[in-house]
């Protein structure tokens, strides 16, 4: 059975699309079938697997109006095998507009990737920075739900507002739908700081911090420009380890399989 994840917070900035990119190329190396699907207009996820935006012919807005559908859209990424993407254009932008006309407007996702969710193993939903309905969307189709969040003071606030988010998605489209956890990034285990905000976010919320966090690294920085995930670009460094760990501890056990939080 196909998993469906998407990864959402509200706030910018978080390496939520590192994540999405990192966690997939870990598990399609894992031999897992994984499909990544970029909800964001900004469409960084498809720049960073190696597509120019701007260049494509068809994209998630397209399978949105009905013009395309996500057979048709869906892309292979060029080396890494079992790795596909359904890309984003600026076109998504509009997308919103158009979903607040449409019945059902909240399931829009979920019914377009329905009839290829049994090619793969695993489908993770990068969501845009916002809880519009794109996000709405990228929630109702999702099992469960990843957080990326920054150590610092200001990160976490917006978790609360999420949570309160994905209670409402459970009363109204998804009942199901769980938080499998909080993935720590841009983390500086130097600091005393970050050691309490993870804490801290773990105390308020009652939501299990995934192990390892993500330590900073200008790899992550580098990776995107050459069209790769820190797997490719850096496989040996901390972060290509780390998202490897959290892949395997996620996607390969049944240890981790989230909570009704």
């Amino acid at each position: 059975m196909t998993d469906v994840v998407a990864v959402a917070n509200q706030k910018g900035g978080v390496a939520k699309t590192t994540t999405v990119h990192s966690l997939g190329a870990a598990a399609a190396e894992m031999g897992r079938r994984t499909l990544v699907v970029d909800l964001d207009p900004q469409a960084c996820l498809t720049f960073s697997l190696g597509f120019d935006p701007d260049a494509l012919d068809r994209s998630l807005h397209d399978v949105f109006v009905r013009r395309a559908t996500a057979a048709e859209t869906v892309l292979p990424v060029a080396g890494v095998d079992r790795l596909d993407l359904l890309p984003a254009t600026i076109d998504l932008a509009g997308s919103e507009v158009h979903l607040l006309t449409r019945t059902g407007r909240e399931h829009v996702l979920a019914r377009s990737l329905a009839p290829i969710a049994e090619r793969y193993d695993l489908v993770l939903i990068d969501c845009p920075p916002s809880l519009g309905v794109l996000t709405i969307n990228g929630l109702t189709a999702a099992d469960s739900v990843l957080i990326p969040l920054q150590c610092e003071a200001l990160s976490h606030r917006g978790v609360g507002q999420l949570l309160e988010t994905i209670e409402d998605v459970r009363t109204f489209s998804n009942s199901e739908l769980v938080v499998r956890g909080i993935i720590a990034t841009m983390y500086d285990d130097r600091t005393r700081h970050a050691r309490h905000i993870i804490t801290e976010v773990q105390e308020r919320y009652g939501i299990t911090v995934l192990q390892p966090p993500v330590k900073k690294s200008i790899r992550f920085a580098e990776a995107p420009a050459r069209g790769k995930s820190i797997l490719q670009h850096a496989p040996r460094s901390a972060g290509a380890t780390a998202y490897r760990t959290l892949a395997s501890a996620l996607f390969d056990s049944t240890e981790l399989s989230g909570s009704a939080v």
